[in-house]
């Protein structure tokens, strides 16, 4: 059974994340509300540094540990269904990881229904060629949560094609990697789930895919080459819409040829290792010792 912090943040989750977006109505006013700001919270400008600088016209922020110039990188991609902007969850996440020692660059990328995928990859592409010019691509992680996740695994494909390199490792949180949503299971995980509603990820997947096909690899990276991927690790939770395609992308992975770690919580809601939670603290602790390893 989930603990007691896991079930009230989902009961928390369900009447004020779920409900509201059940409707077509209720999605399409969540879809065009304003977007909050992205900057950083005070409390994290003071513990660390931070830079912002404008990459292709989309700000990207540097942020550094408080002492010391770090060797390794990692480039942190958040979610939010390709329609919310950064919140005070993935900021925590990337302060745990700066703390390891680690240069985060944390890329603000354009959001629906303003802009649409194929505005996102020349942006992301463009900041890890200049988080190149820091750490060695072997010092390199990519990681995000969601939609973030997704994009991570896209760019991981799309890079051969720019002639860049790939990170040493991929860390995906919930990845989002099929929006077609067109999985078997999701119905009957979806009464689990508190937080996502089909309803909703559809109307965020149609904004975001512009008018084109959401099973393109550039949108739904399950359907890209999966060969020659560095490691990648799946942290996924069994109440979450994505859970079915996060183990079907396991399994492509490994019979691809790859190495896939699929860490799974029992009765954890999406994103759990960003959320405060017993199994939030154990899931951060196992990627911190992950990337450790980098």
């Amino acid at each position: 059974m989930s603990s007691l912090a896991m079930r009230l943040l989902a009961a928390g989750l369900r009447r004020t994340r779920k409900r509201p977006v059940e409707s077509v109505d209720g999605a399409r006013r969540r879809l065009n509300a304003p977007k909050d700001d992205p900057a950083p919270p005070l409390w994290f400008t003071r513990k660390h540094r931070v830079t912002r600088r404008t990459v292709d016209g989309f700000d990207s922020y540097t942020v550094l540990p408080a002492q010391g110039e770090p060797s390794r990188s990692v480039l942190y991609v958040h979610g939010g269904s390709y329609v919310s902007e950064i919140s005070p969850w993935h900021w925590v996440m990337v302060a745990h990881i700066v703390d390891e020692g680690f240069r985060v660059e944390v890329p603000i990328y354009g959001l629906a229904p303003e802009h649409t995928h194929r505005e996102v990859f020349g942006f992301l592409v463009a900041v890890y060629r200049d988080l190149l010019a820091y750490t060695s691509p072997e010092r390199t992680v990519f990681a995000g949560d969601s939609a973030g996740a997704g994009l991570a695994l896209a760019l991981t494909q799309d890079l051969p094609a720019h002639g860049l390199p790939r990170p040493a490792r991929l860390l995906l949180i919930s990845p989002w990697v099929d929006l077609t949503l067109s999985h078997p299971d999701i119905p009957r995980i979806e009464v689990r789930d508190p937080w996502l509603s089909p309803v909703w990820l559809r109307e965020a997947a149609r904004a975001w895919a512009g008018g084109d096909d959401p099973a393109l690899p550039s949108l739904s990276p399950i359907n890209g080459p999966l060969e020659d991927l560095p490691p990648v690790d799946l942290y996924i939770g069994t109440a979450d819409v994505f859970h079915p395609d996060t183990r079907r992308l396991n399994d492509l992975i490994a019979l691809a040829g790859g190495t896939p770690d699929l860490y799974e919580e029992e009765g954890a809601i999406h994103v759990f290792p960003l959320v405060p939670s017993p199994e939030g603290r154990r899931a951060r602790a196992h990627i911190l010792r992950t990337l450790r390893t980098v």
